[in-house]
C-alpha cells in the first residue's frame, strides 16, 4: 500500500481521536466553540446560487495574501460568489474584519473523508484557489474528482519539505496531480513543484508583494498620535521571546541621548503580554498596554501593542521598525508590510522565511541588517539622529514594495482560463 492510501486509511480509522483532539483544542481556545461544527464539515451558512470560487489560506499570512485576489475577483468576475476558508481562530477573526461584503468565511474541515465529503457536497465549488503550501490530500483529491478546477496560488515549498516529499513521492504525486495549474513564487520553487509531479507550473512571484496596505481606524491613529506628541519613536514588531528584553535594553541605552524616546513593542503572540509587562516593569520601565486602554503619557517608556489585527496602526506610528523573529530566533516576518506604510526597516541576521525579498531589498538599500543587539542599537541611534538617512531608507523601502505589485496581474492572467471556463452557463447549479 502506498503512503497516500495509508494516509487515507489512517484518517478514516482515527475519527474518534480527531473528535477528541478538536474538542481539546476548543477548550484551549484554539477552536471557535460556536463554529466547531465547521471543522467536521457541517456548513455554517447556506450556499448561494450560481458559480462559486473557494479560496483557502491556512493562517493569517496566507489569508492576507488572498485579499488582493478577492478584490480583483469581485471587480472582474462579479457573477462569482466567493467562499474563504482558514484553519485558525486568529485568521478567522482577521478575515471577518477584513473580508469585503458578500464574501463567506468558513473553517476548513479536518482532512478526514467523511468531513470533506460533507463540506464539498454542500458548497460544490467550481474553482478552488489554494494558497501557498497547506496541502491536504483527502480534500484536494476529492474536490478534483468532484469536478472542481484547482489552482495553487503563491506556491511555496521549503527546502526541508521538498527533500521530505521527494523521499515519499508516492504520497505527494497524487496530491500534485490535483492542480490544474501551480503558480510558484520563485523559479527554484517552480523546479521543485515540477519534480514533485505538478503538471503545469508557472513562476508568477510572491503575492505578498500585491497585498493591500494594512488597515487602520483613523480615529485610533489620530488619538494615539496626539498622545505621543511628536516624541522620537521606534517599533519592535512581531517579537519573540528575548527580543522584548533586547528592545528594553536599547531603550534604556538610547533614551538619554534621544530625550522623550518611546519604544513600541508588539509581540507576535499577544498572550505573552502579561509576562512581558512584568519583565519590563521589573526593569523600572513605565508600560502602557494597548489591550488595557492605557493612555500614553510623557512618562511612558514602552507602548506594548498586545492586540491582534492592528499592525497597520503600529507601523503608521513609528518611522523606524525592527522586524522581530530575526535575533533570538530566526526566520523573520514580512518586511513589505512596514515598507508600504513608511517605515525605515532594520532586521537581525536571520530573514530566511523571506530570504528572496530581504536579499532584493538589501541590494536596493531598502533595509539594513543588524548582526546583533549592539549593532541594532548602533543603527537605530544613527537613524534617530539623521532624519535624511532615515527618510532615504523609508523611500527606498516604499519604492521597492510598490515596484513588485504586478505579481497580481500575472496571477490573475494565469487563472483566467479556469475562471472563464466556469462562468455563466458552465457553472454548477
Amino acid at each position: 500500500m502506498s503512503l497516500f492510501y495509508a494516509y487515507r486509511a489512517a484518517t478514516r480509522m482515527l475519527g474518534p481521536v480527531v473528535g477528541l483532539y478538536l474538542h481539546r483544542r476548543k477548550n484551549r481556545g484554539k477552536e471557535d466553540p460556536g463554529r466547531i461544527g465547521e471543522r467536521f464539515g457541517h456548513p455554517g451558512q447556506r450556499r448561494p446560487d450560481g458559480p462559486l470560487i473557494w479560496i483557502h489560506g491556512a493562517s493569517v499570512g496566507e489569508s492576507l495574501s488572498a485579499l488582493p485576489v478577492i478584490d480583483r475577483l469581485q471587480r472582474d468576475y462579479p457573477e462569482f460568489h466567493i467562499l474563504v476558508t482558514t484553519g485558525t481562530v486568529t485568521s478567522a477573526r482577521m478575515m471577518l474584519e477584513r473580508l469585503p461584503d458578500g464574501v463567506i468565511h468558513q473553517f476548513i474541515p479536518v482532512d478526514r473523508q467523511v468531513y470533506v465529503a460533507r463540506f464539498l457536497h454542500h458548497w460544490r465549488p467550481d474553482i478552488a484557489l489554494w494558497l501557498e503550501s497547506d496541502l491536504w490530500p483527502n480534500i484536494l483529491t476529492r474536490a478534483r474528482k468532484a469536478g472542481t478546477k484547482i489552482a495553487l496560488l503563491n506556491g511555496r515549498i521549503s527546502e526541508h519539505s521538498f527533500k521530505s516529499y521527494r523521499r515519499f513521492s508516492s504520497f505527494i504525486r497524487p496530491v500534485m496531480a490535483c492542480f490544474n495549474v501551480v503558480l510558484a513564487q520563485t523559479s527554484e520553487e517552480t523546479a521543485h513543484f515540477t519534480e514533485l509531479g505538478a503538471p503545469n507550473v508557472i513562476t508568477t512571484g510572491n503575492l505578498k508583494f500585491a497585498a493591500l496596505p494594512l488597515p487602520v481606524e483613523d480615529a485610533d491613529l489620530h488619538k494615539t498620535r496626539d498622545q505621543i506628541e511628536g516624541r522620537p519613536i521606534w517599533l519592535a514588531s512581531s517579537t519573540f521571546e528575548g527580543e522584548e528584553t533586547i528592545a528594553a535594553d536599547i531603550h534604556v541605552k538610547l533614551r538619554e541621548k534621544h530625550r522623550g524616546l518611546l519604544t513600541i513593542i508588539v509581540p507576535r503572540h499577544p498572550n505573552r503580554a502579561p509576562a512581558i509587562e512584568a519583565n519590563l516593569m521589573a526593569r523600572g520601565l513605565r508600560v502602557a498596554r494597548r489591550s488595557m486602554g492605557h493612555i500614553i503619557t510623557r512618562d511612558t517608556d514602552i507602548f506594548l501593542g498586545d492586540t491582534i489585527g492592528e499592525m497597520g496602526l503600529y507601523y503608521r506610528l513609528a518611522p523606524i521598525c525592527f522586524i522581530g523573529k530575526t535575533l533570538c530566533v530566526g526566520g523573520g516576518q514580512n518586511p513589505l508590510e512596514p515598507a508600504r506604510l513608511g517605515c525605515a526597516i532594520l532586521h537581525g541576521p536571520d530573514m530566511s522565511n523571506f530570504s528572496e525579498i530581504s536579499r532584493e531589498m538589501l541590494a536596493e538599500r531598502a533595509c539594513r541588517p543588524c548582526s546583533d543587539a549592539d549593532d541594532l542599537a548602533r543603527q537605530l541611534d544613527q537613524l534617530l539622529s539623521n532624519q535624511p538617512a532615515c527618510q532615504a531608507l523609508t523611500d527606498a523601502a516604499r519604492t521597492y514594495a510598490n515596484s513588485k505589485a504586478e505579481v497580481l496581474d500575472r496571477t490573475m492572467s494565469a487563472i483566467n482560463d479556469l475562471l472563464v471556463a466556469c462562468r455563466g452557463p458552465h457553472a454548477r447549479p
